[in-house]
């Protein structure tokens, strides 16, 4: 699949550079904007309503936009109604509810939170992010109690970057079992704090110059790190274990000509214990005629590498693994999309500059029972959206199989056709 014309699904009036898909109500959460700059662009994060719309085609609603005032959400991460924003080098906690009419009213009584409907919203200071849903829905007086609403509210601000020049946080991971927030930023240093209470736990540095991605195993054992210094580091706690060499099988690469770019951990099916981690490759500097990227993967408990691969000449701006781990999602800096399997590490889907400029965040649709009711016929679906403001779907049909009764059938008749075909050729031959 080449260069073609993919349809956004969604286009926001910012710059997007963030999206997650909660597993709990199926909700699309895309964030981004336009930061301090009195541009006239907001800073806001969208709550979408996805549908799939006949067997292939999706359609996404916006049901609310909760305003981040002057401050653009740079990275996102959500886990059990909960969001975390990353602000300049603060993360902002926010908790989400997707509640009906009737709820959204006692919500609304807080002062902290906008809901949409007939209710009357009363918003925070900063928060005027459901004027636009509202004014876009025009008017909702006749709205049934059952709609859907969407709340905000503010939780707690935390210091996650103490860079004196220009702090930033370049990622935010909640831990797979939610017990634990995971922050990294331009100062190189990765900060823990235990969820819900939000004390700290750990506050160590792990890179020279900026964290660019982390990831954490399942029962929180490891935590891998990538930084712009070409090193990839697996911890124990805040205690270095080990730091991984993904070219030492390949000698013709010298070192510190590429950097990590993205890790992250994925599940094996019908695997239950097995884990793999990947992890992107881009060059260090910029050439006439660029090299390729790589994309590699790891035993996920010794940390050896098993198989490396090109993934084109298009500079990797982000990734994203499937729940279940079967599929890699890439996008780049040009604006491609492409999907991967994981096990042989080869191409199954793209689309060259699907988005006019960087791709920023992917997400696959996850396999829980509200993801699996709008993946219709297809084997996987992704989002991606884009510095562009568009958000678009990524969808991968079913491959046909022929069920095993069937090859097994065939297969006998084959067997009994040569048999009759020699005993035609050669009388008496059985």
């Amino acid at each position: 699949m080449g260069k073609q014309k993919v349809p956004d699904l969604y286009r926001a009036p910012f710059p997007l550079y963030s999206i997650k898909v909660d597993p709990n109500t199926g909700l699309v959460i895309t964030a981004g904007g336009g930061g301090a700059s009195k541009t006239g662009i907001k800073n806001a994060v969208h709550f979408l309503d996805l549908q799939l719309v006949g067997e292939h085609q999706y359609s996404a609603s916006l049901l609310h936009s909760h305003d981040t005032d002057t401050r653009a959400n740079m990275n996102l991460a959500i886990g059990n109604g909960v969001m975390a924003a990353g602000q300049d080098g603060t993360c902002c906690l926010m908790k989400f509810k997707h509640c009906t009419q009737k709820e959204g009213g006692k919500a609304a009584k807080d002062g902290n939170s906008v809901q949409q409907g007939n209710t009357r919203r009363r918003a925070g200071k900063g928060d005027r992010g459901g004027e636009d849903g509202a004014a876009a829905s025009g008017d909702m007086s006749d709205m049934k109690d059952e709609t859907a609403h969407i709340s905000v509210s503010g939780l707690a601000e935390l210091q996650s970057d103490l860079n004196p020049q220009d702090p930033l946080q370049k990622v935010v991971r909640f831990s797979p079992d939610l017990s634990l927030l995971l922050t990294g930023g331009t100062d190189g240093y990765v900060r823990v704090w235990e969820f819900p209470s939000l004390k700290k736990k750990f506050d160590f540095k792990v890179h020279e110059g900026e964290v660019e991605d982390l990831d954490m195993s399942p029962g929180n054992k490891h935590l891998v790190t990538v930084g712009r210094d070409f090193a990839c580091s697996v911890w124990s706690g805040n205690q270095l274990a080990m730091s991984l060499k993904w070219n030492e099988t390949m000698p013709q690469i010298a070192d510190k000509t590429y950097r990590y770019m993205a890790c992250r951990f994925g599940k094996i099916e019908d695997q239950k214990d097995a884990l793999r981690l990947y992890t992107v490759q881009i060059p260090h500097k910029r050439d006439r005629k660029p090299p390729p990227c790589y994309l590699t993967k790891w035993d996920g408990k010794s940390f050896l590498p098993m198989l490396t691969a090109p993934c084109g000449a298009e500079v990797i701006s982000s990734m994203a693994v499937s729940d279940s781990g079967t599929f890699l999602g890439l996008g780049t800096v040009t604006g491609s999309v492409a999907i991967y399997i994981a096990f042989s590490l080869q191409k199954l889907y793209y689309v060259q500059e699907s988005h006019g400029i960087v791709v920023t965040d992917l997400a696959f649709l996850p396999d829980s029972l509200k993801g699996r009711n709008i993946k219709g016929n297809n084997e996987t679906a992704m989002l991606s959206v884009a510095v562009d403001s568009r958000c678009q779907m990524h969808a991968v049909l079913n491959r046909r199989s022929f069920p095993v009764w069937l090859v097994l059938f065939f297969c006998g008749l084959m067997v009994v056709g040569i048999v009759l075909l020699l005993q035609y050729l050669f009388p008496g031959f059985i």
